[in-house]
């Protein structure tokens, strides 16, 4: 299994925030809505999600992590 690590960045001047799902660089940005966007690597995959306006689109006074094991 292979695991990453995700960096959230916010980003206060511009109020945006930048999640980095992966350490691929993004080669396409889809515009999901006017405030959010997904950066794609070269082979398609999902590398990060940008949201704009980020304080009014979601809670970013915190962000929690929590992971969740498989039961077996």
């Amino acid at each position: 299994m292979y695991w990453c690590q995700v960096n959230n960045k916010y980003f206060e001047d511009t109020d945006a925030t930048l999640v980095e799902l992966s350490d691929n660089i993004v080669s396409e940005t889809c515009q999901i809505d006017e405030k959010i966007s997904i950066g794609l690597d070269a082979e398609g995959e999902l590398a990060s999600t940008a949201i704009e306006h980020a304080s009014t689109q979601a809670n970013m006074r915190e962000v929690a992590f929590q992971r969740v094991m498989a039961e077996d």
